[in-house]
């Protein structure tokens, strides 16, 4: 990965950006709506890492998750930011975001990486998540497990879960 982007917390002033981002790489039915972003960055801006693109001086993309001490993905999770447990031993990952100019170079695959990384170091144990079907394979080029179909209805989607120890 070049040395064009760095990877940081995200800050409050750029919740709208995040959410148009989000408007752009997810369908409306899956996408999370701008005021729940907000919500999201005010209860845990630490668990909400973006990719910097130095050269442009702009968002390239972002990981968002909350912490739990709970084993299975639930909907939940993406509705109530309360949920976050600072403590939590999991990560529930609740959307990689990537712009699709910057797609197909490694920059998600390194989000996750380095967000798995500082995860870690604060001892933390596992990412969990869920993905549609067709996303598995590149989930699992990233260390991912399947663990089969979620309990997720999401946007009335089939979900599978996948889980990653760190």
């Amino acid at each position: 990965m070049p040395e064009r982007f760095s990877f940081r917390d995200i800050e409050y002033s750029e919740h709208a950006e995040a959410a148009r981002i989000e408007s752009i790489c997810f369908p409306p039915h899956e996408a999370c709506k701008p005021d729940k972003i907000e919500k999201r960055i005010r209860a845990a801006a630490d668990l909400f890492m973006v990719a910097w693109d130095e050269q442009e001086n702009r968002i390239a993309g972002f990981l968002n998750g909350l912490a739990t001490n709970e084993e299975e993905f639930r909907d939940e999770f993406f509705l109530d930011e309360k949920l976050n447990d600072p403590t939590g031993a999991n990560i529930m990952i609740l959307g990689l975001d990537v712009l699709p100019e910057y797609r197909n170079q490694g920059l998600a695959r390194k989000i996750v990486e380095v967000y798995g990384a500082r995860e870690k170091a604060k001892g933390r144990q596992a990412l969990i998540l869920t993905c549609l079907e067709e996303l598995v394979p590149m989930y699992q080029k990233f260390g991912f497990e399947d663990l089969g179909i979620a309990n997720s209805t999401w946007g009335d989607e089939e979900w599978h879960a996948m889980k990653k120890y760190i």
